[in-house]
């Protein structure tokens, strides 16, 4: 059963018919006295809650109001309803615990998705403490992650539980981690797997064109626009979205984003109608957006949108027990694409390998394991084979003390590695754990010459 909680009969009225057709049963009280008073001795499923009701349009009683229903139900999701001046509270709301919050005028299908999510992850909460963890690691499937260690394990465990809900999730980690591979595990093991999903690497488009990737163009829109475009939240419909190197976004393009998740809804350009879309947004980047939101880099209600969810992808160097079942597979990959005989790496070559910081993670471990095999040619590779191919690039970690700002960090990163490659920059972006539109974007934004 769903509470409703708004002083607008209207509201109430409205809502009401919109979860009664869904098939959901409701309640709804005026006030918050009511709202407590119900709590007090019924647990409703979901509540639905207003901020603002007798004394203005501060959102400060309905603020006041989660607070108190929290203690009574504190395990009860709670979405908050709210207008676009308040949206600053509703961000606050977030963190007072609710669930998330949706706009009004609310779109019924992104309400009903909300509405979904909110509760099948309560439901899947309350089915892990009944079945404890293994049985949920269970389900989980992927034939694309390696591993066995203890970090990894919490990140299956996390996919298992969450992936066949609707819910946003944010993957975070550095560069080289397999960020992508988990957003397809996620939606491998979801619901939605029988539908696209659509990767989108948003370090690679300028803002100029983020209009027309992301929601398509009509024939004439611009100049050069000669046919119709789809764009990716289309091509993604009934299916999953995957909006990697999210923290690229400038702040022009991150309110056009906040739009499409806010309502599900976009327009093409050059499109008056406006089209409905139903997404799963996956998200990743190896930025700090809680740090980037407080510095007024990256909008507070599109970070508490994407990030429902959060999985961390633990770096290599906190798995290498992992590196010598990576190396394995990598191997044998090698020997079925250039048709090899049998390779074997020798057990010094493991234990150095173990011992290297890999600021590009996996992504460095396959270029290394990669170019040692093709270049020495031998069938018996040992720890000197992969010291002579062996390049250090320092990490950023290595120079966390430094008195220099994170952008200059990365600049001096990047000026190091194409010193030690010079114009080859598919060894550059593989070296600093970037991929080659990714790297482009950072030297035009660090003014580094390409010819460098």
């Amino acid at each position: 059963m769903i509470l409703i909680c708004d002083d607008d009969v209207a509201i109430r009225s409205s809502l009401t018919l919109v979860l009664k057709r869904a098939g959901y049963e409701t309640t709804n009280v005026s006030s918050p006295q009511e709202a407590i008073n119900f709590v007090r001795t019924t647990i409703p499923d979901l509540i639905i809650m207003d901020m603002n009701y007798t004394k203005g349009t501060s959102g400060e009683e309905g603020l006041t109001l989660l607070r108190q229903v929290k203690v009574f139900v504190p395990d009860v999701p709670v979405i908050l309803i709210t207008a676009w001046g308040s949206i600053n509270l509703a961000v606050k709301g977030i963190q007072a615990g609710a669930f998330d919050f949706v706009t009004k005028p609310w779109n019924n299908l992104a309400l009903l998705n909300t509405i979904q999510t909110a509760l099948q992850l309560k439901e899947e909460n309350r089915n892990e403490i009944k079945s404890g963890e293994k049985d949920e690691i269970k389900v989980f499937r992927s034939d694309k992650i390696i591993g066995k260690s203890p970090l990894l394990q919490n990140v299956f465990n996390t996919i298992s539980r969450i992936a066949k809900t609707n819910a946003s999730v944010l993957i975070t980690g550095e560069s080289g981690t397999g960020k992508e591979l988990i957003a397809e595990a996620i939606h491998e093991n979801s619901n939605r797997n029988k539908n696209p999903f659509v990767k989108v690497n948003l370090g690679g488009i300028s803002q100029s064109l983020f209009e027309s990737e992301m929601f398509g163009h009509k024939k004439g829109a611009f100049t050069d626009a000669h046919y119709d475009r789809v764009g990716r939240f289309e091509l993604a419909n009934k299916g999953s979205i995957f909006l990697d190197e999210i923290g690229e976004l400038d702040a022009a393009c991150q309110v056009k984003l906040l739009r499409v998740l806010q309502d599900k809804t976009f327009e093409s350009l050059g499109d008056s109608k406006q089209k409905q879309v139903d997404v799963r947004v996956i998200s990743a980047t190896n930025r700090n957006l809680a740090e980037m939101v407080s510095k007024g880099l990256f909008r507070e209600d599109l970070f508490y949108r994407i990030n429902l969810i959060t999985i961390r992808v633990p770096a290599l160097r906190e798995r290498i027990e992992d590196i010598p079942l990576l190396v394995d597979h990598f191997t044998k990959k090698q020997q079925e694409i250039n048709g090899m005989d049998n390779i074997e790496i020798s057990s010094d070559a493991i234990e150095y390998l173990k011992r290297l910081p890999y600021p590009g993670n996996i992504r460095e471990l396959k270029n290394l394991v990669d170019r040692v095999i093709l270049v020495s040619g031998k069938s018996l590779i040992t720890d000197k084979d992969f010291k002579e191919q062996y390049t250090e690039i320092p990490s950023s970690s290595t120079m966390s003390d430094s008195i220099y700002p994170l952008d200059e960090l990365e600049k001096n990163m990047i000026l190091k590695a194409i010193e030690l490659y010079g114009n080859n920059h598919s060894k550059v972006a593989i070296a600093l754990g970037l991929t080659r539109q990714a790297l482009y974007r950072r030297m035009e934004k660090y003014g580094i010459n390409s010819g460098q």
